[in-house]
């Protein structure tokens, strides 16, 4: 299977206007390609919706929602990006390879663990009045 030359370096460009449109081009073939080939990328991203339109709702501030949001999806694409890479260098099954890859979804669980402790002490109390449960 005959190799494909790598694209071009976007640094590399004497405009760099058009060095900065390859680099968000790229950026966007890697949201692209997690949008369509990773089922969890899609469920936190369908989560981020709904957490971002129930702030909405009940007033919670939107930048702590935010930031939570690209954390979770951030290394929901950097584990992407890991496995990908684990994948290529090592296409056979081997221990190291395995504990990378769980190493890389564990910090994805540890960040969505947490994020979603925190929305909960975040929407709560407003859910909770806003409801009038209380």
């Amino acid at each position: 299977m005959p190799t494909l030359p790598p694209p071009p370096k976007p640094g590399t460009d004497p405009l760099p206007l058009r060095g900065l449109r390859a680099s968000f081009s790229y950026a966007w073939a890697g949201l692209r390609y997690a949008w369509k080939n990773q089922r969890n990328f899609r469920l936190e991203v369908y989560i981020a919706l709904l957490a971002l339109g129930l702030a909405l709702w009940l007033g919670v501030g939107l930048v702590p929602v935010l930031i939570l949001v690209a954390l979770v999806l951030g290394l929901e694409l950097l584990n992407t990006a890991l496995e990908a890479l684990v994948d290529l260098v090592s296409p056979h099954y081997h221990p190291l390879a395995k504990a990378a890859k769980d190493a890389a979804a564990a910090g994805v669980l540890v960040v969505s663990g947490i994020a979603a402790l925190i929305g909960l002490i975040l929407f709560l109390p407003p859910l909770v009045e806003r409801l009038g449960l209380w």
